[in-house]
């Protein structure tokens, strides 16, 4: 018997420990994690630096209030600027979806407008605000999400630009949407929402909470494509486990966020800016260069293996961020099943796509032989359906 709510599908394997890029599950079998805890644990399992880095903070204070000055989110705060682009503000949250929160809560405070413009296939996360800007009917349903003010527009289609006016306080987009499908934004396009957006006099929110932090080669996903965004959200594989979240804005959006206009009890955690302290030291241009280069190895090796595959309709990807889209008659979950059996752990997305984000700190022969191994097991089920 439980006492939980029912509201994850769980698969039957408790996973109890790591080393790495593996997990060992309570029988004591190893899978090599191509998932990372959807896109969180980038450096893997025991990490030395990071788990130093938490040790010694445990073994001093891991909470205060936010009513008390915190040198080390500053530090933490102060990298996270340097990162991505100089000239910004960080709010420490607890989740992805809690950075949106507050970005959506900073865009319509600073603009005094009401309407997002949001995209087809987007996730956004599953608190009100997140959820009324995330492209997934089904989890809306019974919860009566107000989405008078969102404007849904076809992603990478420039009629989205005709549905822009001055009403607008932002756009918020994923540079690749994950839980959507892994869909890759195309860079034209990206260039001229953000051009139409400020012509608007709208705020550009850039959702990174699963590309950014090093997974898709690049610090934060959009830098691959020389943007300024007004707002980036960030969480996940930011705190490697812990729970945070952050939501960096431009300095000149200060005076919408001001004492009393939001906060938090746990954003900032004492133990969670600890782990991001040592997952940052460590975001190296070195490590990115090495993920750029074993994402297009990865990529190279799938198409290789499933090129006459007629079931694959598509192979995406930028970075560790890849998408396998399957034809409807070969379930991504039977995929997945086997692959588990195989010793390896993935997930999926929307249309039927098999998501693969593996641990960062993998090492490139593994990776070719977990890209032999997914193209093996999809195109024997494939044969089985011709």
């Amino acid at each position: 018997m439980t006492h939980l709510f029912n509201t994850y599908n769980r698969y039957p394997i408790e996973l109890v420990d790591g080393h790495d890029f593996h997990l060992v599950d309570r029988n004591g079998k190893e899978y090599v994690d191509l998932a990372a805890g959807i896109g969180v644990m980038s450096f893997g399992y025991h990490n030395q630096l990071i788990q130093r880095s938490v040790q010694a903070q445990l073994e001093k204070v891991w909470h205060t209030s936010n009513l008390y000055e915190n040198s080390l989110q500053e530090k933490v705060a102060d990298k996270l600027v340097q990162l991505s682009g100089g000239d910004q503000l960080v709010f420490f949250a607890n989740s992805g979806t809690e950075a949106n929160e507050a970005a959506l809560k900073l865009a319509h405070k600073y603009t005094g407008k009401a309407k997002v413009m949001t995209f087809t296939n987007s996730f956004h996360g599953r608190t009100y605000g997140s959820l009324a800007v995330t492209d997934y009917p089904g989890i809306k349903q019974g919860f009566f999400v107000d989405t008078t003010e969102v404007v849904v527009a076809d992603y990478n289609d420039p009629a989205a630009f005709d549905l822009l006016d001055d009403s607008f306080a932002a756009v918020i987009v994923e540079i690749v949407q994950g839980e959507g499908g892994v869909n890759l934004i195309d860079p034209d396009w990206l260039k001229e929402l953000v051009f139409k957006t400020h012509d608007k006099h709208a705020l550009v929110i850039i959702d990174e909470v699963q590309t950014g932090i090093g997974r898709t080669g690049k610090f934060f996903a959009f830098q691959h494509y020389g943007i300024r965004p007004d707002i980036i959200t960030s969480a996940k594989a930011l705190g490697s486990g812990l729970p945070i979240g952050a939501m960096i804005g431009r300095q000149k959006l200060a005076s919408a966020f001001t004492p009393g206009s939001h906060g938090t009890t746990f954003g900032g955690n004492m133990l969670a800016m600890a782990s991001t302290d040592a997952v940052l030291t460590q975001m190296t241009p070195d490590f990115l260069a090495d993920v750029s280069h074993k994402g297009a190895m990865l990529i190279s090796a799938l198409k290789i293996g499933l090129v006459d595959v007629d079931q694959v309709l598509a192979i995406r990807g930028l970075g560790l961020m890849v998408g396998i889209q399957l034809a409807a008659d070969l379930p991504v979950e039977s995929i997945i099943s086997d692959l588990q059996a195989a010793g390896y752990l993935t997930i999926s997305s929307k249309h039927n796509t098999l998501r693969l984000l593996p641990v960062l700190v993998i090492d490139e022969a593994s990776l070719l032989q977990a890209a032999k191994k997914i193209s093996q097991i999809i195109k024997t089920k494939a044969e089985v359906l011709a």
